[in-house]
């Protein structure tokens, strides 16, 4: 197990942490423009294939073709947390070592779309206050470590649990021959 939770972890890992990377750097560079959330969840839910692949690989190739719920389940909450682990690390020195500014070019970004959207004057001021406890929230390493967490585990967890249903096989009792009644 612990091979395959490595390997399928890691390769998870690399894959949304190259998308954060890639969207924190298009946030900073442009921080008006328009984003498409939707690609973004989708993107997402393709990287977190690899858990169901994962959970498949260790079913089919080390476990006999066979695996409860219980076993699937935690293959693919290791791979989560694995790849959810290597997702704060890179976001903490991505955050604190090359783009400090980020929260403020966020801030600008989803006032921005707000903006765009048509939200009212009130409406503004409340998404500005909101982006404001933000910034002082990410003050606190414990808070973006939370948070980061937040951002990524809450998916895996949903698609280990799918993923588990789907994939688990059980081996089957004989059912009794017709002579030996």
């Amino acid at each position: 197990m612990k091979k395959t939770v490595l390997v399928f972890g890691f390769i998870l890992g690399g894959l949304i942490t190259t998308m954060m990377i890639y969207g924190t750097m298009q946030c900073c560079r442009n921080p008006e423009a328009k984003s498409n959330d939707v690609a973004g969840y989708a993107a997402l839910i393709v990287a977190f294939s690899f858990i169901f692949i994962g959970i498949k690989n260790f079913r089919d190739k080390y476990n006999g073709g066979l695996i409860s719920f219980g076993k699937a389940f935690r293959v693919g909450f290791f791979i989560s947390l694995i790849a959810s682990t290597i997702y704060m690390i890179v976001w903490l020195f991505n955050y604190y070592l090359f783009t400090p500014e980020f929260i403020d070019k966020y801030t600008q970004h989803v006032l921005y779309v707000a903006r765009t959207d048509g939200a009212s004057q009130l409406e503004l001021e409340k998404k500005a206050a909101e982006m404001a406890d933000l910034k002082q929230l990410y003050k606190n390493p414990l808070f973006v470590v939370l948070h980061s967490y937040i951002e990524v585990l809450p998916i895996g967890l949903v698609v280990s649990l799918i993923s588990s249903l789907i994939l688990k096989r059980v081996k089957r009792a004989a059912a009794p021959s017709a002579t030996n009644q």
